[in-house]
């Protein structure tokens, strides 16, 4: 069997409707307003870092939170009522409010997530303009939980979080949502974690040492050879491979 047959058979096994039911990829397919599907994406993947189990009761109180519409909840300034209680590991209410600020500032600025990065032109742009609108939403302060793909002393952050929120809104597919029309999958770049990276590097599709900026391009390209209009949908793949391995 090639390698891309193992992949592609690796996709076919764990891609399947079955699998929502265990990621935090749920939450946002428990709503049907674009706005509400946006947010829940780039939420639950700003927590998705620890077991899937905990990441989803974490994800639970949250939008628990947030009530029946995480969209009006925010634009309504709900927000301003939540304290600082924890969420999920060093996540907290303080970086949720964080968040809503910036989610309201991006509404009322482009109308959507959607038109944000449409605007930017790539994915990078589009993480980088991101960030510097919910900056600007937060008095000119960072957070921790935004990944930087511009960090020069590090080459660049692998930003995962918001490549899986981008690869759960743009790719089609029984676990992907299509939410976003104007991005076409083979924009999209790998969400590369410790795991994801590690089964890469035994398969030899990833030669980078670092899990940064450069390694998700090296092994976004090498995955292009085996689908080029949509690269990433091995992600399903190597998480497969790397379960069995371990």
């Amino acid at each position: 069997m090639s390698l891309k047959q193992e992949l592609d058979t690796w996709y076919k096994k764990i891609c399947t409707k079955d699998f929502i039911t265990s990621d935090p990829v749920l939450f946002p397919h428990r709503y049907t307003k674009h706005e509400d599907i946006e947010i829940a994406a780039f939420l639950s993947a700003a927590i998705a870092w620890g077991r899937r189990d905990l990441i989803i009761k974490s994800a639970q109180k949250m939008f628990t939170i947030m009530d029946k519409s995480p969209y009006d909840f925010i634009m309504s300034g709900n927000y301003r009522k939540l304290g600082n209680q924890n969420i999920h590991r060093t996540f907290f209410e303080s970086d949720l409010k964080y968040y809503c600020r910036g989610f309201k500032n991006c509404y009322t600025k482009y109308g959507s997530l959607e038109k944000l990065f449409e605007s930017a032109g790539c994915i990078w742009e589009g993480i980088l303009l991101f960030r510097s609108e919910m900056i600007k939403a937060n008095n000119g302060i960072s957070s921790k939980h935004i990944a930087n793909p511009a960090t020069e002393e590090k080459n660049g952050s692998a930003c995962k979080k918001i490549n899986l929120a981008l690869r759960w809104l743009v790719r089609k597919g029984p676990v992907d949502l299509n939410l976003w029309k104007s991005i076409k999958p083979k924009a999209l770049y790998i969400p590369l974690d410790v795991h994801v990276a590690r089964t890469a590097r035994n398969l030899a599709l990833l030669e980078r040492k670092s899990n940064d900026k450069k390694a998700v391009i090296e092994l976004t390209e090498n995955l292009r050879m085996f689908c080029p209009d949509d690269p990433v949908k091995y992600d399903f793949a190597l998480f497969g491979m790397g379960l069995n391995i371990r």
